[in-house]
């Protein structure tokens, strides 16, 4: 069974042995989960699970950011789908190319 993201399970106190490779278990449940461990103090550790987002992906979750990819996202779902002529497409970006370069070098 899997919580919600603010749901809060109930307060437990479970009895674990650390096993001879330094690990316990925390249950099938929390397979996989990136946790943090905070040492409050020498043997006594809180340990909460956490979602990391990578930090060059951390401009994604600003709320300008976030509300900027979710009109793009609706405006996507909202387009009719149609084949591209690849060809035709490289032409035309050919030729924007070509105009970007010489009004770069006329300076116009």
């Amino acid at each position: 069974m899997s919580m919600s993201y603010y749901e809060s399970a109930p307060s437990t106190t479970t009895l674990k042995v650390i096993g001879a490779n330094g690990q316990i278990s925390l249950g099938k449940e929390f397979a996989g989960k990136q946790v943090q461990v905070e040492a409050r103090e020498l043997g006594v550790w809180l340990v909460r699970t956490v979602v990391v987002i990578p930090e060059n992906e951390l401009w994604l979750h600003e709320p300008t950011a976030a509300h900027e990819l979710q009109a793009a996202m609706d405006w996507a779902k909202r387009q009719n789908p149609s084949e591209t002529n690849l060809a035709e497409l490289a032409g035309e970006i050919l030729n924007d190319s070509s105009e970007t370069e010489i009004s770069s070098s006329t300076g116009h």
